[in-house]
């Protein structure tokens, strides 16, 4: 009795943020009918993925989770049969809603995705955890999972939108969204389901960085809907140090190449700055573990209260980048992002290919946090203009 309902208490979760998606949008724009409609075809759609993904497990022995199938075994299966199937069953349930006239703009593509991801990871949280009776560690695998649901599905969504409001694009956004959905479901999957429980402790910094994302996207949706251009109400007579969150228009039009040159020699030595900083970040994640007197030797994915010691060295390396970021914007006193945004991803292509041939292990990690690192470079350099 009390399993069946620890998964029907978890399944009521994506529908009571489905009951807020809805209470939030326009009826006369999004007809809840449809919206509905589409939350049901998302949780059909995760019913038919799961049934394709058990027959695939059953054919092929492989399976998402690496004590099963190995770490190459659980990738490959994660990159080409889970998270291109779940996708590409969200963007079925969507289809319809986005075939009919009610969409016509960037934000109706992100509710009516949202709606389908909702669906989706309702039914997919009660499998989980109906397969698995018992353990906290499953609940918290599915609750960490479910905004990774919505967030890459809003991904396309937005695109979808994008491409009904404007038919003639220079490029094939909603293509290029859907593999990038499916790139960033698949590594987010195998921390969350395919690794040791201690591997949960990674995707913190990746929901932090889905939340902030999702927050500025958001406010730029609204304000394009409302067609105006306004500030965000702040107190009177008062000022933060933090600057404001900039909106996406203005962070786009900072990433793109000002009147003067690209400063080619800043985002050399921007590199050179980020390696640095990210050395420096290292060291000071270990000189706080010795002076808590943690020892890292002991870390170990198996166990969440093992791998914690990790996240003092994730916390170092991570905050290494804002720090860089805002050194070469105050360097180089450019008026745009664009020489320590490309900095920074010439610095995290260097580790990347140095960890390739070093520490194969750790690549997997690296590369899911560099996203997460790049805004971050971002964020310092926008403070330091």
């Amino acid at each position: 009795m009390l399993a069946t309902l620890r998964w029907l208490l978890l399944a009521a979760v994506p529908a009571g943020f489905f009951v807020a998606l809805l209470r939030r949008t326009d009826p006369r724009r999004e007809p809840p009918a449809l919206v509905a409609a589409t939350f049901a075809l998302g949780a059909l759609a995760a019913v038919a993925a799961l049934f394709v993904t058990s027959r695939a497990t059953a054919l092929t022995g492989l399976d998402v989770q690496v004590s099963d199938a190995g770490e190459s075994g659980a990738l490959v299966f994660l990159f080409f049969v889970v998270a291109p199937l779940q996708e590409a069953g969200k963007v079925a349930a969507a289809w319809p809603a986005f075939l009919s006239k009610h969409i016509n703009e960037e934000y109706d593509g992100v509710v009516h995705a949202a709606a389908s991801a909702l669906g989706f990871a309702a039914v997919e949280g009660a499998a989980v955890l109906r397969a698995h009776p018992t353990g906290a560690i499953w609940v918290a695998r599915v609750m960490v999972a479910l905004p990774a649901h919505v967030f890459f599905a809003c991904l396309w969504g937005y695109a979808l939108g994008r491409a009904k409001q404007s038919k003639r694009q220079r490029l094939p956004v909603f293509p290029l969204a859907f593999v990038a959905a499916i790139a960033a479901h698949g590594l987010y999957a195998h921390f969350v389901y395919g690794r040791g429980p201690g591997a949960l402790l990674a995707v913190t910094p990746l929901l932090a960085g889905m939340g902030i994302v999702s927050g500025v996207l958001w406010r730029d949706l609204l304000s394009r809907r409302r067609s105006e251009e306004r500030a965000l109400p702040s107190i009177s007579g008062s000022r933060s140090f933090f600057p404001r969150p900039p909106s996406l228009s203005a962070v786009r039009s900072a990433l793109q190449r000002a009147d003067e040159p690209v400063k080619v020699r800043w985002i050399a030595l921007g590199a050179l700055v980020t390696l640095g900083s990210m050395i420096v970040g290292i060291a000071a994640g270990v000189v706080a573990a010795r002076s808590l007197h943690i020892d890292l030797s002991t870390v170990d994915e198996k166990e969440i209260g093992s791998a914690a010691p990790a996240l003092l060295l994730g916390a170092g390396l991570l905050g290494s980048f804002p720090t860089s970021g805002w050194l070469i914007a105050r360097a180089a006193g450019v008026q745009t992002l664009l020489e320590p945004a490309l900095a920074s991803v010439l610095a995290l292509t260097i580790t990347l290919v140095a960890l390739g041939f070093a520490a194969p292990f750790t690549l997997v990690f690296a590369i899911a946090l560099s996203p997460i690192a790049w805004i971050l470079s971002c964020a310092g350099a926008w403070v330091g203009r």
